[in-house]
């Protein structure tokens, strides 16, 4: 089974490519995190980081910051510090005359 999803996320690469793939709140997007903990951990480690990946790459997150640097909170609550976050996002934010970081 580990195998399967590992060919699944294989094949979701060499199918779609990276310009029209959705894109991730996160540094390391979500099929390459879920990837790595499956090749590391097993398929129950890999089912269960698609599902936390899942749950909160979503719009509608917050970005806020504090004293140890910029926060982005999910929808769901969950926080994720800045080494984490796509610069992408920290980017695009920073030229947005609404925001003032």
């Amino acid at each position: 089974m580990k195998y399967s999803l590992l060919l699944i996320i294989k094949i979701y690469w060499a199918i779609i490519p990276k310009k029209i793939r959705g894109k991730c709140l996160f540094k390391k997007s979500c099929s390459h995190f879920v990837f790595d903990m499956t090749k590391r951990n097993g398929i129950i480690s890999g089912l269960k980081a698609f599902k936390f990946r899942f749950k909160h790459c979503r719009p509608n997150y917050n970005l806020i910051n504090s004293e140890d640097g910029l926060l982005l909170i999910s929808v769901n609550h969950f926080v994720f510090k800045q080494n984490e976050i796509d610069t992408r996002i920290i980017t695009h934010l920073k030229k947005n005359k609404n925001h003032d970081f």
